[in-house]
């Protein structure tokens, strides 16, 4: 890709890095040096955790590299610990924000990271969270994503530049709270639409596989007995009017162990997204 054409287009990334689990000392500069070989534009980072007066995980992996933070908590644990999402990026941060998600009584609470990042063909809005993870719990995850939606509406127009939501949404492809966000059917009487980076792209190809993001073959997320999912996404509203927000490719990332460390339990995904306006192609 040419200059040129990196500058007319968005990179991003997302990865949940299993908080402080694991060798996490070992985990650090795996996660770093994995992400600053992106050259992305935005990082979403989920289960990330922070303590009152200390630098969060996120300011812990952005450092040496120039890159600004925005660490959104979502569940204050006690004591001054909290874990929550983030957003990295190499380009300043505008309008940082917490936006409030609806969760269960009893469970974590939930929240999405905001911020409207300064790079070419923006400012680019970017959504960053976490979906309650329990797998009986399909019913706050559409109450979740029916409230992400809103918050899109409101802070992301659809006369402006194309917002992008990263996370883990701890989600099959075929759940109901992923077909609404797709399009595939409304919840409560409303529906949108936004790209699956994955889905659209590499996924869609001949022997592309699942993309599974939390994956048996890792040995942290095999400690769960959980079934490998595909569940942490890069979406995108779009192409919209001028074409823009049209996903151009997505990949996994940090998929594989360094001397039997993994970087995390899950997978990254980084996927591409043409940012600058075109005109329809002529026929």
């Amino acid at each position: 890709m040419t200059d040129t054409e990196r500058d007319a287009v968005w990179r991003v990334a997302t990865l949940n890095i299993w908080n402080r689990q694991g060798p996490w000392a070992q985990r650090l500069p795996l996660i770093r040096a994995g992400l600053a070989a992106l050259d992305v534009d935005a990082i979403g980072l989920q289960e990330v955790m922070g303590f009152t007066g200390m630098p969060s995980q996120a300011h812990e992996i952005a450092e040496g590299t120039g890159w600004n933070v925005h660490y959104a908590p979502a569940w204050a644990i006690g004591g001054g610990l909290t874990m929550g999402n983030a957003i990295l990026s190499r380009h300043a941060l505008l309008d940082v924000q917490s936006l409030p998600l609806p969760s269960p009584p009893g469970v974590d609470t939930r929240t999405v990271a905001f911020a409207r990042v300064d790079c070419a063909h923006g400012p680019m809005p970017v959504f960053v969270t976490h979906l309650t993870y329990q797998l009986h719990h399909s019913d706050a995850r559409c109450e979740q994503v029916k409230v992400l939606a809103e918050h899109v509406a409101k802070l992301a127009p659809i006369d402006g530049p194309p917002p992008v939501l990263l996370g883990d949404l701890n989600a099959d492809p075929d759940s109901d709270e992923m077909r609404f966000l797709r399009g595939l059917t409304a919840l409560g009487g409303k529906s949108v639409y936004f790209a699956d980076c994955w889905s659209t792209t590499t996924g869609a190809e001949p022997g592309a596989g699942h993309g599974y993001t939390y994956d048996r073959r890792n040995l942290y997320a095999l400690r769960s007995r959980e079934p490998s999912r595909r569940i942490d996404y890069a979406y995108v509203r779009g192409p919209g009017k001028h074409l823009c927000g049209e996903p151009l490719r997505a990949r996994l990332v940090l998929d594989e162990p360094v001397d039997g460390v993994w970087p995390s339990d899950h997978y990254g995904l980084v996927a591409d997204i043409y940012a600058a306006k075109r005109h329809h192609d002529p026929f």
